[in-house]
């Protein structure tokens, strides 16, 4: 973990999973999240190997049961549904090709703040109905 959500993991409504230059962006929208009132942790991730040798009793401190998840991926997004299951989301590509300065691009793709507040809301009304 990189960051606990401001109040705690009992105040916290969702896990950010993000790994080199995206635990950036997923700090910065914890941030804004912070600023509306909704808490979440960021786990950094920078070996899923290390991660998934680890004891279960650990994983689940990293990643709490009943905490949706969305992993932050400037790359290719099937090998993170295993750590977000299918009530989180992965913000990724599945698709290359576009050329563009390097802002241009993420913004193009999603790697923004504002889209990352917006799916964690989304994934957390999903998750209350």
């Amino acid at each position: 973990m990189i960051s606990e959500a401001e109040g705690g993991l009992k105040v916290a409504r969702a896990v950010l999973i993000a790994t080199g230059s995206e635990v950036g962006l997923a700090t910065a929208a914890q941030k804004a999240l912070s600023e509306q009132g909704i808490g979440v942790r960021v786990v950094s991730m920078p070996s899923t190997s290390v991660f998934d040798r680890q004891p279960p009793k650990y994983k689940s401190t990293v990643l709490p049961e009943g905490l949706p998840r969305i992993a932050i991926e400037a790359g290719v997004t099937d090998f993170w549904w295993k750590y977000v299951r299918a009530s989180g989301a992965v913000i990724g590509l599945d698709r290359f090709g576009e050329s563009a300065p390097e802002k241009d691009v993420f913004k193009y793709f999603g790697f923004t703040v504002d889209n990352v507040v917006a799916t964690v809301t989304q994934v957390i009304k999903r998750g209350s109905h």
